[in-house]
This record gives C-alpha cells, sequence and structure tokens, in this order.
C-alpha cells in the first residue's frame, strides 16, 4: 500500500501545473528543496512552488533537458558547472544603494571613532555591488580616499557578483544617490553609454570580490574583520543553519568587532556569541 500511495504522489502535479511547457510535480519541488539546501542552506518554503518552477524552467532549456525529472537527476548525478547555474537561479538579489540607511550612519560614526585605525570589513551578499560600493563610500566620507580601509564583497551567486565588480549601472538606478555622491564617485557614459555611470577607480580598488558559500567550511580569510555586513541572508536559512554561520562569523570577527543585518532578522538566542549594540546591529562577544 505504501508503494502505491509513493507512486501516486510522485505523479502529484504541484500548484498551478496546468498550461505549462514542463510536467511539475511535488516530488520535483520536494527535491529542489533538498538540492538548495544541501548546496546553498536555503530553506525554500512551499509557497515558493510558481518561483522555482519559473526560475528552473530556463535551465532545462538550456541544458535540453524535457523534464524536470530528467533535469534534477542529471544534477545530482554529477559535480558539474550546473550546479553554480541552479544555486545562482535560486538566490534573491534584492538591493539598492544605502538601503537601510540607519546602518551606513552607525557604520560612518564607528569608522570616524576610529579614524587613525586599519579597516578590514566584510560584506558577504555582495548582489549586484550596490552594498559594498555604498560601504565604500561612506569609508571615504568618513575617513578619507586615502585611508587603510579594505573590503572584501562575496556572494553565492556568480553572475550578481560579475555584475557588482564590472561597477557599471543605469542612472535611473541611481536616483537615490545625492548630486554631491554622484559627482564624486561616479563617471556618466557617453555616446553608447548614455543613460550609464561607472563607479569611479578608487572605488572599485578598495574591494576584493570573491565567492564565499557560507554554509561551507572553505572561507578563505586568514585575517581577522573589524566588521561584517550579512544583511537580508540569514532569512533564507532555518534556526539551525543560522547558528551555524553565526559561529563561524564570530570566528573571522576581532573581538568588540560589530555585526550588521538585516531588518527582519533577530539572534536574540545567540546571546553567547553577540550582543545588541543598535537596530540590528551586534557586537562580537
Amino acid at each position: 500500500m505504501a508503494d502505491v500511495f509513493q507512486a501516486a504522489s510522485q505523479q502529484n502535479p504541484g500548484p498551478l501545473a496546468q498550461g505549462r511547457e514542463f510536467v511539475w510535480t511535488n516530488e520535483d519541488f520536494a527535491k529542489v528543496q533538498s538540492l538548495i539546501y544541501q548546496r546553498a542552506g536555503i530553506s525554500l518554503h512551499d509557497g515558493k512552488h510558481a518561483m522555482v518552477y519559473s526560475r528552473l524552467s530556463r535551465r532545462l532549456r538550456e541544458t535540453g533537458h524535457s523534464s524536470f525529472h530528467d533535469y534534477l537527476s542529471w544534477l545530482s548525478s554529477n559535480d558539474g558547472p550546473e550546479w553554480q547555474e541552479f544555486v545562482n537561479a535560486l538566490t534573491t538579489n534584492l538591493t539598492a544603494f544605502f538601503r537601510e540607511q540607519h546602518h551606513f550612519e552607525i557604520f560612518g560614526s564607528l569608522l570616524r571613532s576610529n579614524s587613525g585605525s586599519s579597516w578590514r570589513v566584510w560584506c558577504n551578499a555582495a548582489s549586484t555591488g550596490e552594498e559594498p560600493y555604498s560601504i565604500v563610500m561612506t569609508a571615504f566620507e568618513s575617513l578619507g580616499s586615502n585611508a587603510a580601509f579594505r573590503l572584501v564583497a562575496s556572494d553565492i551567486d556568480s553572475r550578481v557578483l560579475a555584475t557588482a565588480a564590472n561597477g557599471v549601472y543605469r542612472l535611473d538606478n541611481l536616483k537615490g544617490l545625492s548630486p554631491e555622491r554622484l559627482q564624486n564617485f561616479f563617471l556618466k557614459g557617453k555616446g553608447d553609454n548614455s543613460g550609464m555611470a561607472r563607479v569611479k577607480p578608487e572605488l572599485r580598488k578598495a574591494i576584493e570580490f570573491m565567492s564565499v558559500n557560507l554554509i561551507r567550511d572553505d572561507w578563505p580569510f586568514k585575517e581577522p574583520f573589524d566588521v561584517v555586513f550579512c544583511r537580508n541572508v540569514m532569512i533564507y536559512f532555518d534556526a539551525p543553519t543560522q547558528r551555524r554561520v553565526l559561529e563561524k562569523i564570530h570566528a573571522v570577527l576581532k573581538p568588540g568587532g560589530m555585526l550588521f543585518v538585516g531588518h527582519a532578522e533577530n539572534f536574540s538566542e545567540s546571546k553567547d556569541l553577540f550582543t545588541l549594540r543598535g537596530k540590528t546591529v551586534y557586537e562580537r562577544r
């Protein structure tokens, strides 16, 4: 009887299955949930059926697979570059320059209070670059462009990381920046590049971009950080994964170092690691 039930459940289509290009079953979704959790620590809740179908359908077309079952079986049986495409497809990259402005005000005050120090900062959800460049702009405004300041900017998504490293944006996406910041930190495009802007070389030189998977144990850092920005990342992890990542961040932060997290993230249950010092700002114990 159990075998009969299992066979039936495997053929049970997921929500909104009618009219789709590919067959999409609850078993397919469960397999995706398992694979992305193992690979990136991301917990996909059951309301993500439509999003997962839409994003991964492109991967089926690109790889020539006619069904999700075949694609996921093929993916599971090899360790090739498609894994990165799979992760890229399922990560969410919502970002903006100076998002959660209060963090940059606190960060600037922190920098100015120790202006003679050298600073080593990590932004581990770089996305398309708006956050890391906002961090460096704040540092330059607080310390000067010749200060001893270095930022490591990482992400698990290789495509957005390449965009961040390129540092080119539509002017429409820079409307929230003041005219002073636009003049000080960006070069406006001309001719074929009209309507675009590139970050100035001095900003780009202050940043080292790299791929880092937060749930793996192969973080490449040899020196501790003074500050870590880990904003709007933990919301995609379950509680045990959050705890493991917090322990690893604790290990790469200097004692007294500061951790900035997203507005929806609360780590009051990890008081042995971090003490709340402001609105979603924690100090390493």
